[in-house]
């Protein structure tokens, strides 16, 4: 056994010895994964700021933190998160507000507003959103402009941060979810809200034998598949599908959750719902129509890595104590 060890001991590679080389990549990954400090701050300069269209002036926005109780009698936040959105962002709009306005005639309690979060885009999804609220002053939309991209957790969480509703939806801007499908998670969410807290997901694991996934390369769902198992085993225990963009919550819960919400990138969702149930906030999931939409700003390979070290980031940063959980 002694040799065995001096043998491992002395192995190189390079010229370099394993275990001390081990030790070193073993150190500085743990820095990276569990001490690097990576944040962004949440506002840069006048970035918290609208423009009211009929007005013609500038507003900051109200504060989710400032405010328990939902603001103008809205009923609905819809969050939308768009980066290079121009293309697809109207088609998913025109069909949110069809439904959204329709809504409203029917029940006369129903009010909503749209936060649309322009993530520092490239393209012209800033201008887009303001010709469209141009053309529809009555469709109740706000546009916060991030002055740098913060990736889609740190665009929604800032959205959210700014709403006023009762209840926040947050919805992807390719308009992958059909939109009426939040009568269905609207009603999940009345049965299993418990002290104005709750959390309805919308879920596509009902398509996983479906041609949608049969279609998809095989990197592409073996990805899928890893990931699934590596979230359920490190972080939220469950849950079926983590990461559709088709989520509603109670203002109380948003409160709880959004303020410290550390994941700005793809992985943001299963720190929600890690928090979610560590908190014990109801939960529940509900199959929804769900179309893949060309234009994805998503890298299975890259983005996979990324979702991997920031999962691991989730789990043992706030079993350290590095992060706190705030009840």
């Amino acid at each position: 056994m002694i040799d065995l060890f001096i043998n491992i001991a002395s192995f190189t590679i390079y010229g370099i010895p394993v275990i001390p080389l081990f030790i070193i990549v073993f150190v500085i990954l743990s820095y990276y994964l569990l001490l690097l400090h990576d944040e962004s701050p949440l506002w840069l300069e006048k970035e918290n700021v609208y423009i009211d269209v009929k007005e013609g002036e500038q507003h900051q926005f109200p504060s989710l933190v400032e405010n328990k109780n939902p603001i103008d009698n809205i009923y609905l936040s819809v969050i939308v998160p768009a980066y290079n959105e121009q293309i697809r962002l109207p088609s998913m709009l025109d069909d949110a507000i069809k439904f959204l306005n329709e809504k409203s005639k029917k029940d006369l309690k129903f009010s909503y507003e749209i936060i649309i979060i322009d993530d520092g885009s490239k393209d012209s999804t800033a201008k887009l959103v303001t010709s469209y609220i141009e053309k529809q002053p009555s469709s109740n939309i706000r546009l916060l402009k991030l002055k740098q991209n913060r990736g889609k957790g740190g665009a929604v969480k800032r959205g959210i941060l700014c709403s006023r509703g009762k209840y926040c939806l947050m919805v992807d801007a390719d308009g992958a979810t059909e939109f009426k499908d939040f009568n269905r998670v609207e009603d999940i969410m009345h049965k299993i809200e418990k002290n104005d807290l709750g959390i309805v997901c919308g879920s596509r694991s009902h398509l996983v034998d479906s041609d949608l996934v049969a279609k998809r390369s095989f990197l592409r769902n073996i990805l899928m598949y890893g990931f699934h198992i590596f979230v359920q085993t490190l972080c939220v225990k469950g849950i079926k599908d983590t990461q559709c963009g088709f989520k509603l919550f109670t203002r109380e819960t948003a409160r709880r959750i959004f303020p410290t919400l550390h994941i700005e990138r793809w992985a943001f969702d299963v720190e929600i719902l890690y928090l979610a149930q560590k908190l014990n906030i109801p939960i529940a999931e509900v199959a929804v129509n769900w179309t893949e939409i060309d234009g994805s700003k998503l890298d299975p390979f890259s983005s996979s890595i990324q979702m991997a070290k920031d999962i691991v980031r989730i789990r043992f940063r706030y079993l350290l104590g590095i992060w706190k959980i705030k009840s």
